[in-house]
């Protein structure tokens, strides 16, 4: 599925995902992968059960820091734990869950809009 927007160059665009992958600005991903939009990264989360406030905190440590922060938990949506949700709070991060395809989308719509958007994206199995 192509879902790539027009964005300014040098931007880390979300043009497919897939069954354990991710391309991203060309490049393919094999696993769970953190998006800013001046870089992707793998991330070492493959299920929503392993989210963790760690693993989010170190997804979203950016300099400069995202406005906005997505969570993509797979094949479906999920809610985080009360503890991780006030976690972040208290680091000044909202982050918004939905099922990994919406965070893509949301993620390349975001960035055309010239936001400073990152993506957490668990792959689907």
């Amino acid at each position: 599925m192509d879902i790539t927007p027009l964005v300014p160059a040098g931007r880390q665009i979300i043009q497919g995902y897939g069954p354990g992958r991710f391309r991203v600005a060309g490049i393919i991903y094999q696993g769970s992968v953190i998006v800013l939009p001046e870089a992707t990264r793998p991330w070492a989360v493959a299920a929503f059960a392993q989210v963790t406030l760690p693993a989010l905190r170190d997804a979203f440590t950016a300099d400069p820091a995202p406005e906005i922060a997505l969570l993509g938990c797979g094949k479906g949506s999920a809610m985080l734990a009360a503890e991780v949700r006030d976690g972040l709070r208290a680091l000044g991060l909202a982050v918004e869950t939905m099922d990994t395809g919406a965070a893509c989308r949301t993620f390349n719509v975001l960035l055309a809009e010239g936001r400073r958007v990152a993506a957490a994206l668990i792959a689907l199995a």
